[in-house]
């Protein structure tokens, strides 16, 4: 399994989720957690996927959310599990 961690955070607006997980699917990426809150009027989405029969490279579906993300008005980072772990470790 090939784990990255997805987060999205920006002001909320209709259809976040579903451009978010349209985007996955059509590249192979399968979602294996997935949560979200809105605090006030700001959207925040953690995901937990599994890349290992994404359709694309993970450098190219980094840069393809991070893509999306402008597009839709929220920041989208894709990190690795192992780095994710790491960078946020107490």
């Amino acid at each position: 399994m090939n784990k990255t961690i997805i987060t999205v955070v920006g002001k909320d607006t209709v259809g976040i989720i579903a451009k978010v997980c349209t985007y996955l699917a059509d590249n192979g990426v399968n979602i294996l957690d997935i949560s979200q809150t809105i605090v006030q009027e700001y959207f925040n989405m953690m995901m937990i996927v599994d890349m290992e029969k994404a359709s694309k490279p993970f450098a190219d579906i980094a840069e393809e959310l991070e893509q999306l993300g402008e597009t839709i008005g929220v920041k989208i980072k894709c990190q690795h599990e192992e780095i994710f772990t790491k960078m946020h470790r107490i």
